[in-house]
């Protein structure tokens, strides 16, 4: 488990800058908490008063932190407010600096290469390497092995953990036997404020070494999974493309490639575990939507609609960059600006959600920014919602008796994490 980052704090400085104007030593430090059983209660705070809020980043450097919801979906949508500028040198930076574009902005990156489309298939509505069948039979499988370790068992692990594991490594076409050596990296990669630039580079490197020598040691014409198929195409389009002598036709280098491939690992195995654990720890405290569930397994989908909603998952948030001088919010935000998007705040906004603290399946319409909005909606969406589909059924007809063995204020969580994680889930049943 990493280090335990320092506490949120305002460090007060009372008076500012000399015009009366906060500086960054008096700004609070976000994230807030990267504990994932409630929101931090300052993002209410700052919903509420200042929906756009200067505050000080782990990097040491300020941005405008978004709380409310319209605002939170106006950013999504605005042009003048960007994600690949990020990627570039000496762009603003809320955590670790970014150290390829490719790594932020992956998908468009994808795009111009012609393989875009390829990914949008594979983490489509059918999934064709995920059938709901392979999907229920390694959740089942995860389930046995706590079991055969004895009450309590750990849902982070064998439920959240493995089936996300289970689920990249089939559609990338990665062997599972590598997935605690994969996810070590991942981990690591994706924790904040406590390791050096130097230390999570060289991690990185790690990661994206192995997946070249993957992608090398393809068999071309027989894809393994996703990494292959896109390896292929590549490679096909960049030979087109010195045949034609046409640059512009050309597709990745076998770095960006590497990276690309780590980054669907990283970001899918991480997102995806982090949100199986969070919901279950959400779904343990309301009995009556479990029996629910049992009872009428075919209203499991607007129940991980509504856990998507209120489960707290991002311990950063979602970046973004000032191409011009604007008006936000109420406030004039300058170009060159870092904009950071709670979305978990935007989802408890009242202002959208009625009761938007409790728990409501039956919620409709529930317009949730988890994955975003418009152009920048994310492509995994789909996986998440389909796979935890079968993974809480499985989960639930496996277990009537299904209880958290803690006080929801006992689950332990990693701290620093990107993605909140809960470092173990104890339950009996």
């Amino acid at each position: 488990m990493s280090a335990p980052q320092a506490p949120a704090t305002t460090d007060e400085v009372p008076d500012g800058t000399p015009d009366g104007t906060p500086d960054a030593g008096s700004l609070p430090r976000y994230p807030f908490s990267t504990d994932g059983d409630r929101l931090a209660p300052e993002l209410d705070e700052l919903r509420s008063r200042c929906p756009v809020a200067r505050v000080r980043t782990n990097s040491g450097g300020e941005a405008w932190l978004v709380t409310g919801y319209e605002l939170a979906r106006d950013v999504l949508r605005d042009r003048a407010f960007a994600r690949s500028v990020l990627g570039e040198a000496d762009s603003p930076t809320q955590d670790a600096p970014i150290l390829a574009p490719e790594l932020l902005d992956a998908m468009n990156h994808l795009q111009q290469a012609g393989l875009r489309d390829e990914v949008l298939t594979a983490l489509g509505r059918n999934q064709p390497e995920l059938p709901a069948d392979w999907v229920a039979e390694v959740t089942l499988e995860g389930l046995e092995r706590m079991v055969a370790e004895g009450a309590p068992g750990d849902l982070q692990h064998h439920f959240a953990e493995w089936v996300a594991a289970q689920c990249l490594c089939r559609l990338l076409g990665l062997p599972f036997e590598d997935r605690e050596w994969l996810a070590q990296r991942a981990d690591k990669d994706l924790t904040m404020a406590t390791y050096s630039d130097e230390e999570l580079a060289a991690n990185w490197e790690e990661i994206r070494s192995y997946m070249a020598a993957f992608l090398a040691a393809r068999t071309p014409g027989r894809p393994r999974g996703l990494a292959d198929r896109l390896a292929d195409l590549n490679a096909e389009r960049n030979l087109n493309a010195e045949r034609n002598l046409n640059a512009e036709q050309k597709g990745l280098s076998d770095r960006q490639l590497s990276n690309i491939v780590s980054v669907l690992f990283v970001s899918g195995y991480e997102d995806f575990a982090s949100f199986l654990g969070v919901a279950a720890v959400n779904l343990l405290q309301h009995p009556e939507a479990m029996a629910e569930l049992r009872e009428s397994p075919e209203a499991t989908p607007r129940h991980v609609e509504e856990l998507l909603r209120c489960s707290v998952v991002l311990g950063n948030a979602i970046p973004r960059f000032v191409t011009e001088d604007t008006s936000l919010g109420g406030e004039q935000v300058k170009a060159g600006e870092l904009i950071l998007l709670s979305l978990d705040a935007a989802n408890f906004d009242p202002g959208t959600f009625a009761e938007a603290e409790r728990f409501e399946p039956a919620r409709s319409p529930n317009p949730h920014l988890r994955f975003g909005h418009g152009r920048h909606h994310c492509p995994g969406a789909h996986l998440v919602r389909r796979q935890s589909d079968t993974a809480f059924r499985v989960l639930l007809q496996r277990f009537p008796g299904l209880r958290l063995a803690v006080p929801v204020d006992e689950v332990p969580w990693h701290p620093n994490r990107m993605a909140i994680m809960a470092a173990a889930v104890p339950v009996t049943w």
